[in-house]
């Protein structure tokens, strides 16, 4: 493999294509009514603002606040942004701005920044940075109602969820959507320690190569072949970055769960709802599906307010600022415009009582989409208190059932070699680069799973066709028992909802395989995410995987599946299979094959409501 470009030529190149995102996009019929202003934060540095009037304003209306590091000057009047469109016939003062750092805000980026040591007064952060934004805006926007919202979907929600963590007193709503929270236990970095290899480059490098989104030019259509080929993880700064990357090298002196990923989890930050907050999900999320979860559950033990709420819905990462929401790649929810029934029913009537005062100010604790039955749903908590756990056990002969094997069965096993050198894909190939042209990144949860049927490396359970409904609402966990004749392991596990072989209402859907739940583990932090440990050749050791939330009715005549693999590329970084205290600096010779063995003592736990 060669380099594909110096750092300098990378910059060049990539400044010169993005010198057009500068112009701005005003129309005459525009119903608002556009202002340009660079906000001072309490260090000098100024902050690229966009503020967006009603032009016909008949009254004070309350900010209405989106902060991004992904370029906010060629946002259209928000009447255009299908997004917001339905608070903006609403009436509110709209505020876009650049985060520090980026695009035409000035000082210095730093990828989700820690928090600021307040004994310092001279100390920044997002939320000291929306502070000072809030502040400016009530005394120099006129005609406001002194209170404030915020909102944003993945970096955005999570500069929400920082402003809430230490707010405005003006600021009086927050609406965080698909925030990432802890980035070594779940979302965008790592899942349960397995680290997410091809996001992490392509996103560090998106953010950190210039001011300007940027994409990395793998000469790959498909990266598969690039990421294998590029051998062990150390290979990026070898033969490419030379350390150019603040995040990646980061990632890389820090391979366990420290201190560093620690004080960068959202809820290190978080005490109590201070204000509203609304926590937004999507089932699909291939970004930060558990992030709202995990913020929600964590305040939720201190609301005592009544100020926490979470909805959660049948969508893709963002899936609900845009489109219709009728389905998700293959999948269709019988006609039902999900997204445009979030952002009309449930986002607009909530900020409209939080900053506005108007509606009956009701609210479900949660709203949630239940796919399967593709019904809305309320609850009064979350999960809710009628979900009862049910095993469903791994059997002899690819069997799956409810009845618990004997004592001699659940001693017996199913085994596969996994090979670092021929990897399971995560999706069926070519794998285009994340957010590259063509890219099926965005829907690749709902892929039909029957792309990896046979292969020796997958293991598969399934039951017999279900006689009855089986709706399962709430968190779902494995209990693996396996043993590996390596040192390390990766496990993943996937719950598969499979369709009728014969199946009328859509026939291309007859035999589906779509994942309701999945996950991976990695095996030397069974006892310990801080303190690693390797695995025992041959010892048959009990893992625990969280597959997290779910809201789902497997119908009568469909099968409950699961399968369960090692390698899910180049999503998940290949393990050596050796142990080595840090992956970062594993060598070619040290990845090697490895007999993985499931147990049929092994199950789900499944949330199940009668």
């Amino acid at each position: 493999m060669k380099i594909l470009f110096t750092k300098i030529s990378i910059i060049a190149t990539l400044t010169l294509a993005t010198a057009n995102l500068f112009a701005q996009h005003v129309s005459p019929d525009d119903k608002y009514n556009r202002k340009e202003v660079m906000i001072p934060m309490r260090d000098g540095i100024k902050l690229h603002t966009i503020v967006f009037t009603p032009k016909n304003q008949s009254e004070k209306l309350p900010f209405l606040m989106l902060r991004t590091p992904y370029g906010v000057n060629k946002y259209p009047s928000p009447e255009k942004s299908e997004y917001v469109k339905d608070m903006a016939e609403d009436e509110y003062i709209f505020v876009y701005q650049d985060i520090r750092g980026r695009y035409l805000s000035e000082g210095k980026y730093e990828m989700q920044r820690f928090s600021r040591d307040k004994k310092d007064t001279k100390s920044i952060d997002e939320a000291s940075d929306t502070y000072d934004t809030i502040d400016w805006l009530l005394k120099n926007i006129p005609e406001n109602n002194g209170k404030a919202g915020m909102y944003g979907i993945s970096y955005d929600g999570w500069t929400s969820i920082i402003a809430a963590a230490d707010p405005h007193p003006a600021l009086k709503a927050v609406s965080e959507q698909a925030t990432p929270s802890d980035m070594f236990m779940n979302d965008d970095l790592h899942h349960n320690g397995a680290f997410r290899l091809s996001y992490a480059f392509e996103y560090a490098f998106m953010e950190e190569i210039s001011k300007t989104d940027s994409l990395y030019r793998f000469g790959n259509y498909d990266t598969y072949d690039w990421y294998l080929k590029l051998g062990p993880l150390s290979n990026i700064n070898k033969k490419y970055m030379h350390g150019i990357l603040p995040s990646w090298n980061a990632y890389t002196k820090h391979p366990d769960y420290d201190d560093y990923w620690k004080r960068q989890a959202v809820t290190a930050r978080l005490d109590y709802p201070r204000l509203a907050i609304q926590h937004v999900s999507g089932w699909w999320d291939q970004e930060d599906m558990v992030g709202p979860q995990d913020v929600y559950k964590f305040l939720e033990k201190r609301d005592t307010n009544n100020n926490n709420f979470i909805v959660m819905g049948p969508w893709r990462h963002g899936g609900w600022s845009r489109g219709e929401g009728t389905s998700l790649g293959n999948i269709t929810f019988s006609n039902q415009p999900t997204a445009a029934y979030f952002r009309k029913e449930i986002q607009a009537k909530w900020f409209a009582w939080y900053l506005k005062g108007k509606g009956e100010g009701k609210f479900a604790e949660a709203i949630s989409f239940q796919t399967g039955s593709d019904k809305w749903k309320s609850y009064a908590t979350w999960p809710p208190k009628e979900a009862a756990e049910k095993n469903i056990y791994f059997h002899a002969n690819g069997k799956l059932s409810f009845e618990k094997p004997s004592a001699t069965e659940a001693k017996t096993f199913d085994s596969y070699v996994s090979d670092p050198a021929k990897p399971v894909p995560y999706r069926a190939r070519p794998i285009e680069e994340t957010y590259g042209p063509g890219s099926r990144w965005f829907f690749w949860l709902t892929d039909d799973q029957r792309f990896v049927d046979n292969r020796p490396d997958v293991l598969t359970w399934q039951t017999d066709t279900l006689k009855e409904d089986i709706t399962i609402t709430g968190n779902v966990a494995a209990k693996l028992y396996a043993a590996t004749s390596g040192t390390d392991a990766d496990w993943v596990v996937k719950l598969i909802d499979v369709y009728p072989q014969e199946y009328k209402k859509e026939p291309k859907m007859a035999g589906y395989e779509l994942m309701i739940v999945d996950d991976v583990f990695r095996g030397r932090f069974r006892k310990s995410f801080t303190n690693p440990e390797p695995i025992t050749p041959g010892k048959v050791e009990e893992y625990t995987i969280g597959l997290h939330a779910a809201d789902h009715v497997f119908k009568k005549g469909h099968k409950i599946m699961v399968q369960v693999q090692s390698t899910w590329f180049p999503i998940i970084d290949r393990n050596p299979q050796k142990y080595i205290p840090n992956i970062f600096d594993a060598k070619e010779s040290d990845y090697q094959k490895a007999t993985q063995k499931i147990f049929h003592s092994s199950r789900i736990v499944l949330p199940v409501v009668e």
